[in-house]
């Protein structure tokens, strides 16, 4: 099985949160060097943080460590600010657009439907990387977790989702995945909707996501993916609101740099297999 055509030229790398922006950058510096080489401009957009100055100027040092020539700092904070032109403008000119952590739910009612995004995505369509960390990864599927508690969110109703930001589809993104222990969230999502697919980043962890759909691991952390496509039972339909979910045969992958997934094919890529897949589409 094949992945789709892709829809879009450039990258997403979706950042588990607690990336090393002081050190030695690994993460920041592959999300660097995925961008066009005639672009080298970073914008970076601290919405969803309610501490935007504490969180840009990290983000400056390290692009501009990285050889970036220009940082836009876009501390867009509420609507208005979203349909500044002049946001959008920066935006058209960055090789790199990257979201700060902080709260998801934020970024998308201040985002949506805005100029800035239409922006963003434009800059996607013609070959930019989207980055974000924490909230930022999380906010960029179609559809987003927002809320749910980690300690049993295995329960009927227990995970809030919304649209998100809809840079890619047919996933849902978790973050700081392993050290708060949120597998119960992406497992109670697979058994309401077996087509999405749960990746649950680590911290100083990260995925590529590729325009053909094909996922690479990196970063020192840890990436999970939970598969519910061949769920074979739940009794998720028949429960009242906070009543234990039951599921049968789900899958967990747990990736670690230089390993990846084929979305669409469902299939797990070993550090050669995913080489092989990568150079292969590169040459077509």
């Amino acid at each position: 099985m094949t992945s789709r055509p892709p829809t879009v030229c450039g990258h997403i790398v979706a950042i588990g949160g607690a990336e090393d922006k002081t050190s030695e950058l690994a993460i920041l510096k592959r999300v660097f060097e995925l961008a066009p080489e005639d672009s080298r401009e970073v914008a970076v957009i601290a919405t969803a943080s309610s501490i935007p100055e504490q969180l840009l100027p990290s983000y400056e040092a390290a692009f501009r460590r990285l050889g970036a020539t220009q940082i836009h700092a876009l501390d867009i904070q509420d609507r208005q600010q979203a349909a500044d032109a002049d946001n959008a403008r920066l935006i058209q000119r960055s090789g790199v657009i990257f979201f700060t952590g902080g709260d998801q739910l934020r970024l998308t009612t201040v985002l949506g439907g805005s100029a800035t995004l239409r922006a963003i995505r434009e800059r996607l369509r013609a070959g930019a990387v989207v980055a974000g960390t924490s909230a930022g990864a999380a906010a960029m599927p179609s559809t987003m977790i927002y809320n749910g508690a980690a300690s049993d969110a295995l329960r009927k109703g227990a995970v809030n989702m919304t649209f998100g930001l809809g840079f890619v589809r047919g996933m849902i993104i978790d973050s700081h995945f392993l050290e708060r222990g949120r597998f119960t969230r992406l497992m109670e999502v697979g058994a309401s909707n077996p087509e999405q697919l749960g990746i649950g980043l680590g911290e100083d962890a990260a995925v590529i996501i590729y325009p053909n759909r094909v996922l690479e691991t990196i970063g020192p952390g840890h990436v999970i993916i939970i598969d519910s496509r061949d769920l074979a039972s739940s009794n998720i339909a028949e429960l009242e609101m906070g009543e234990p979910v039951a599921v049968e045969n789900m899958i967990l992958h747990a990736m670690v740099s230089g390993h990846g997934y084929d979305v669409d094919a469902r299939r797990y890529l070993v550090a050669d297999e995913l080489e092989t897949v990568l150079a292969g589409r590169r040459n077509t």
